[in-house]
């Protein structure tokens, strides 16, 4: 008669292992991926320990299910990135927008998966950051520099005719999707001589001079 098999030991509690945090941050930039290629609905911890080379049981072991693995690549992934992406309230229109559109290049070159999941996972309707974008990020970001457009204007230092809220959402649109629709638009134009610093350029002539419109009569 066989012996039967020991109890497994439940995890020890305290600080893990140097070879357990790898681990763990492995599987939360397979997930991060999984995301980005194929959508949060999509995935599953089946899909995200494949992509690991572990087995589904040990996604499990370390975050329980799907949503409390999306809530650690929220919180350990995006939400440094989008702290990133916070520009200090100071200086004249220009230098604020400049540095807010700098700051938008790096932050892509440091990780470039955040235009991709940007499009897929906010914009698009049913994405699955949409809630966390609003409730989340939206009081630290999109409504922080709202509120410096307005006192810029208050100030005579921005055009009075523009609403501040939209001024935000033209100054991410121009930023991120530029970059998140790269690969069609540099192939439509054949345009491999555009890099980032070139892009930028282009990005701050047109919010501080626009299309410089003149009717012909």
């Amino acid at each position: 008669m066989s012996k039967a098999r020991a109890p497994a030991r439940p995890r020890r509690p305290g600080r893990p292992s140097a070879a357990s945090a790898d681990l763990r941050a492995r599987l939360l930039d397979a997930a991060l991926q999984r995301f980005v290629g194929h959508g949060i609905a999509a995935t599953t911890l089946r899909d995200v320990a494949k992509g690991a080379g572990v087995t589904p049981a040990l996604v499990h072991y370390y975050f329980g299910s799907k949503e409390q693995l999306l809530a650690a690549v929220l919180q350990e992934r995006l939400r440094p990135v989008m702290r990133e992406l916070v520009v200090e309230a100071s200086g004249g229109a220009g230098d604020f927008v400049a540095r807010f559109v700098a700051g938008v290049h790096r932050v892509v070159e440091r990780h470039p998966w955040l235009p991709a999941l940007w499009v897929r996972e906010i914009v698009s309707e049913g994405g699955g950051l949409r809630e966390f974008m609003i409730s989340q990020v939206a009081p630290q970001l999109p409504r922080q520099l709202a509120q410096h457009f307005a006192e810029l204007q208050r100030n005579g230092r921005l055009n009075a005719g523009l609403d501040p809220r939209l001024t935000v959402v033209s100054l991410i649109g121009l930023t991120l999707f530029p970059l998140a629709a790269r690969p069609i638009w540099s192939r439509v134009f054949e345009a491999s001589d555009i890099d980032s610093a070139h892009l930028q350029q282009h990005t701050l002539a047109l919010l501080a001079r626009g299309l410089e419109l003149r009717d012909e009569h």
